[in-house]
């Protein structure tokens, strides 16, 4: 995890938990090609409070590691 994202997670007061959580209870939403370091996963998914809509930018750097780039609370646009 980067430190940005770490940044990210708490200013949205949400924890390492949460974002475990979501990666693994949500789904990708979205595949981002356009960056040159290598495509980026968006996942959707919630917290472990059932309610909370979080989502996690990351991208895998090997064949079983996933470096997690940016975490947000979703909210409504």
């Amino acid at each position: 995890m980067t430190a940005h994202a770490m940044e990210e997670m708490a200013e949205d007061d949400l924890d390492i938990i949460d974002v475990e959580h979501a990666v693994l209870s949500g789904r990708i939403a979205r595949l981002e090609k356009d960056d040159p370091r290598g495509n980026k996963y968006v996942i959707e998914g919630v917290a472990t409070d059932g309610l909370t809509p979080v989502g996690v930018v990351g991208r895998f750097v090997s064949d079983d590691r996933y470096l997690i780039i940016t975490v947000y609370q979703i909210t409504e646009a």
